[in-house]
């Protein structure tokens, strides 16, 4: 893996999603950014997908 920066960082979630990660997290005996970053992996290049919200229509 790439070099880490420990800097913190504030994310703010629903409280339903927030619970079902931490759900996950402790399932997984895993902390909660352990499962964000993980996640962020995964969904990264879907993400990349969607348009620019300042995106020009055509």
């Amino acid at each position: 893996m790439a070099h880490t920066d420990d800097r913190k960082q504030s994310l703010y979630f629903p409280e339903d999603m927030l619970q079902e990660m931490k759900a996950e997290a402790a399932r997984q005996d895993r902390s909660l950014s352990w499962i964000v970053q993980r996640a962020w992996q995964i969904a990264r290049d879907r993400i990349k997908q969607y348009p620019s919200i300042n995106a020009e229509e055509n």
